[in-house]
Order: C-alpha cells, then sequence, then structure tokens
C-alpha cells in the first residue's frame, strides 16, 4: 500500500504497516522496517532534505531533533504506517 506524503510517496505492505503501527511503544517495529531492504532503499532516494521538510510541516519536532536524519527515517516509516492502517480501517 501507498503513504502519500505531500512531498513523496512511501509503499509498504499492509501486513508491515499493521506491525508498526499498534497501541504502545513502536519502537522495535519501525526500527526493523526502516531495515528493510526495500523501504531503505525507497528513504534513500527521497533523500534527508525531503524527509527533514516533511516532517517539519507536522510542528512535532523541534530543529535539533530534526537533524537527526535516523531518528526521521524511523518517524517517517511510523507515520507511514499509521496513514496506511488509517486508510485500512476505512
Amino acid at each position: 500500500m501507498n503513504a502519500q506524503f505531500e512531498r513523496f510517496t512511501l509503499h509498504i505492505k499492509k501486513a508491515d504497516a499493521l506491525y508498526a503501527s499498534h497501541a504502545g511503544n513502536c519502537d522495535q517495529e519501525v526500527a526493523d522496517l526502516v531495515s528493510f531492504r526495500t523501504i531503505a532503499e525507497q528513504l534513500d532516494a527521497i533523500g534527508t532534505d525531503l524527509i527533514r521538510a516533511e516532517l517539519n510541516e507536522y510542528g512535532a519536532w523541534d530543529d535539533t531533533e530534526l537533524a537527526d536524519d535516523e531518528q526521521n527515517k524511523h518517524r517517517i516509516v511510523w507515520l507511514a504506517c499509521c496513514n496506511i492502517k488509517e486508510e485500512y480501517a476505512r
């Protein structure tokens, strides 16, 4: 399934999105997904600047937090999974 953001789209399998978007802490599940080759390649192709710009629009992280490119990858994958889960629930 696709998670559409303003600047890019991430393709994540529905089962993977559901795996990493649940009640409670999802850090390990998101880390697992970020390490998947198919997701890592998408993130690399998008680039750190676009990911940071997208996350900045949410207003949830300050400039210091957004300077951490690795955490930004985790944040955007988590958001993508939540978006896919929400779409799936409709």
